[in-house]
């Protein structure tokens, strides 16, 4: 498994067990969506290993933070107002 470098930027995915697990880097947020069954076979050991190398990594850049804030800020910022719909 090639290295994840946890909040470096907003173009890397790392796949875990093919698609069943994806996480998607981010420099403000981190996204993990799938379903991942490990089993008790080598198979297994090898997606709990790259499991835990994404998550060591994740839990590292977050240490490595000298002031983390309590909640991240949206990126772009959430939208404020409404706009009429040009449709009706």
């Amino acid at each position: 498994m090639s290295d994840f470098h946890a909040f470096a930027s907003d173009d890397e995915v790392l796949n875990i067990e093919g698609d069943a697990l994806t996480i998607s880097n981010g420099v403000t947020r981190i996204a993990v969506a799938g379903a991942l069954q490990i089993g008790k076979d080598k198979r297994g050991l090898r997606a709990a290993r790259a499991l835990k190398q994404a998550v060591d990594a994740i839990v590292a850049a977050l240490e490595r933070e000298k002031s983390l804030p309590d909640e991240a800020q949206d990126e772009p910022p959430a939208a404020s107002g409404s706009v009429d719909n040009p449709f009706v």
